[in-house]
């Protein structure tokens, strides 16, 4: 049997194979809105609006400063001077900045043409970047400069006013926009720069009403501490599950859950559905009936191998995002979190 599922903080349903069947316990473990809020921020991320000027590791010291916690970490650097959409991973939540850093990003980009060209022609030429290209890194880059392929997956002429075109344009993570305007201009026979940019979305993340500034985050933590309501905190945190909704996943029993998260390989007898096209050593998230992260790992085999097969390890850990003792062990009771 085979359907497709949406979490609430995903758009694209994914389709799943079942491979068995059975109910979750509501007693254990949370729905990752419903999380208790101390809990909710620590696996939590924040879809916040970069301004022009700091560097997107001050943004992340300023995020750690307002909330009070140990630590934060950002999904994809953003130049000082380029705004948008900066994902940042609240406390433990921290190492799911790796699902984002290969995930897709779009953006709106203002390029300053050294001519006047008409609209078609730029359309056109816009056209022909729509494909994979080999760029080398910027001599102002902070990685090695050699030669990459990076993917252009969809471009669209907003607007041109004088020397000014507007546009934007879907890529592959790692793609240097500043280099695809120069290039942009070399084809155009007239040269171009980027003039002005700003990050529209990274994976999920999307300027939507989760969007925030630092100024409506440091208001709601106040609201917060000052009056204890904590609903526009939480609307402005979103739980780090948001940041898989492009990997596969597999979904497994409540009685797996807790060896995972001390390690243990996952057995093809606690998985109870799965992504349709998983493959083998291909990287997979692993998730709790409820929704929650589990862990990243590696498939050890591929989905029509989990089908027919009752016994054997299917994936491997890589990096635990499950609290221990929230899901029952087979010698321990669940701690009790109290929301």
């Amino acid at each position: 049997m085979s359907f497709e599922y949406l979490l609430p903080y995903e758009s694209v349903p994914h389709k799943y194979v079942v491979k068995s069947e059975e109910p979750t316990d509501p007693q254990y473990g949370f729905e990752p809105l419903k999380r208790p809020l101390a809990y909710y921020i620590d696996c939590g991320m924040v879809n916040l609006d970069k301004p022009s000027g700091p560097t997107s590791h001050e943004v992340a010291s300023w995020v750690k400063k307002v909330l009070g916690l140990e630590k934060t970490g950002h999904g994809g650097t953003l130049d000082p001077h380029v705004t948008g959409i900066l994902p940042v991973a609240l406390g433990p939540a921290t190492k799911v900045v790796k699902a984002l850093l290969s995930a897709g990003k779009e953006y709106i980009c203002l390029m300053y043409l050294h001519e006047e060209i008409p609209e078609e022609k730029i359309r056109n030429v816009l056209n022909l970047f729509t494909a994979q290209l080999y760029q080398r890194p910027p001599l102002k880059s902070s990685v090695a400069r050699r030669l990459r392929m990076r993917t252009i997956y969809y471009t669209q002429l907003l607007e041109v006013k004088n020397q000014f075109a507007l546009f934007r344009v879907g890529c592959e993570a790692g793609t240097y926009i500043r280099k695809l305007c120069f290039d942009i201009g070399e084809a155009l026979l007239c040269g171009a720069h980027m003039a002005e940019l700003r990050r529209s979305r990274t994976a999920e993340f999307r300027e939507d009403d989760t969007l925030c500034t630092l100024q409506d985050l440091n208001d709601a933590i106040k609201i917060y501490r000052e009056e204890k309501d904590a609903s526009y905190l939480r609307k402005l945190i979103s739980p780090m599950e948001k940041a898989v909704q492009h990997w596969k996943k597999i979904y497994i029993r409540d009685s797996a859950v807790d060896a995972i998260a001390h390690g243990a390989s996952l057995a093809v007898a606690g998985v109870l559905y799965l992504e349709k096209t998983i493959e083998r050593h291909e990287s997979v998230a692993i998730m709790t009936q409820k929704g929650e992260l589990v862990a990243f790992g590696e498939s050890l085999l591929s989905t029509s191998a989990i089908l027919k097969n009752d016994h054997g390890i299917c994936a491997k850990p890589t990096r635990v995002f499950m609290r221990r003792g929230l899901y029952p062990h087979w010698n321990k009771e669940a701690k009790e979190i109290t929301p």
